[in-house]
């Protein structure tokens, strides 16, 4: 079965930078469409962004958007989410996921998603 492996979370300083990546073992992400979710202390998951399988289409929540950047390396079986300008409320437990179907847009929204990562943390702190 798919298994899904979260790193590069860490500690850092607002306004830093953090690279997040999501690899697959016991298995691969080809023709999966892969997203990153979040959960701060006291509050519900919510979505990041999302990749399509072939990496064509991304879709930003809107607090990540012109922040964040997700990509992907097939020919790696990994998955990135680029964090730039981080601020204390991005602080929290960062997880990556997965689905397969056929159609080419992700879907940002977590009950789409199969496969699940155990998270890493995110803090962001002076």
């Amino acid at each position: 079965q798919l298994q899904l492996v979260e790193s590069g979370g860490g500690l850092v300083q607002p306004g830093g930078s953090l690279r997040l990546s999501c690899a697959a073992s016991h298995g691969t992400l080809d023709g999966d469409h892969v997203g990153w979710f979040r959960q701060a202390p006291g509050k519900e998951r919510e979505g990041v962004s999302c990749i399509s399988s072939n990496g064509g289409r991304t879709n930003y929540n809107d607090f990540a958007e012109g922040r964040f950047t997700i990509s992907r390396d097939n020919t790696k079986k990994r998955v990135y989410l680029q964090m730039n300008s981080l601020k204390p409320d991005d602080t929290g437990v960062y997880f990556c996921a997965s689905y397969h179907d056929p159609d080419d847009s992700c879907m940002p929204f977590e009950q789409w998603y199969d496969y699940w990562g155990q998270g890493t943390q995110v803090t962001v702190s002076s």
